[in-house]
């Protein structure tokens, strides 16, 4: 297999949804999706994404950071055959019969409890999307929050990753490919930069200070147009 960087936001969804299915035939279960682009909602997004697990039905519980979102999600989403719920909304989150569990941008706030759900499901498919966990402010540093990291977050396999860094230039990473560095130009998109393990800010700076002054003209316009793509 050898995908290439997403061309638009529908193409960036079905590689999520390979890439997940990809992670669960290696008997990865706890997995992480991020889709970081301007504008995008998480419903978007996890309405887009969520027909991966259709074949399960009410055996699929799908979870919002608070029972607003979830209430809202539900009429906009025509009430679907699966549970939508908020994380603090059940006496038990993750039932017996649940064959999937999926926390549509959880925050920090939820921690705690997404972790203890994340312990009951055991090894069904437990996936996050969008989430924002790692605000320190929140959750903590030093001692606390290296506990929080080791016990939980580094647990999660980030298995599709989409992100701008720079004018052109993407972050990016499908299951079982590396991450890598993407750059867009006139001529077509170029991969800059591997890494076996998501890049440090340092990495990826050594990886683009390689490639400064070499875009030409037209460089911000580009982005521009790549970014209004990845959004249709």
């Amino acid at each position: 297999m050898n995908w290439t960087p997403p061309d638009s936001l529908a193409t960036a969804i079905a590689q999520a949804q390979q890439a997940t299915t990809h992670a669960l035939a290696d008997g990865k279960t706890r997995l992480q999706i991020e889709v970081v682009l301007p504008d995008l909602s998480p419903m978007a997004l996890a309405r887009d994404y969520l027909p991966l697990f259709s074949e399960l039905g009410a055996d699929l519980k799908v979870f919002f950071a608070d029972a607003g979102a979830a209430a809202l999600a539900r009429r906009e989403w025509g009430n679907p055959s699966y549970s939508v719920r908020g994380v603090n909304e059940l006496i038990t989150p993750v039932a017996a019969s649940d064959r999937a569990v999926i926390i549509v941008a959880p925050t920090p706030v939820e921690v705690t409890t997404i972790e203890q759900m994340c312990l009951t499901a055991g090894d069904r498919p437990f996936i996050l999307l969008n989430p924002k966990l790692q605000d320190v402010a929140v959750v903590g540093i030093g001692y606390a929050g290296r506990q929080l990291r080791e016990r939980f977050l580094n647990t999660l396999e980030l298995c599709y990753y989409l992100r701008p860094l720079a004018e052109e230039i993407i972050l990016w990473r499908c299951y079982p490919q590396p991450w890598q560095i993407w750059q867009y130009s006139s001529l077509g998109s170029t991969c800059l930069a591997e890494f076996d393990q998501r890049p440090s800010g340092e990495a990826i700076e050594r990886a683009l200070a390689a490639q400064r002054g070499r875009s030409g003209e037209g460089f911000v316009s580009r982005l521009r147009r790549f970014l209004r793509a990845l959004q249709t």
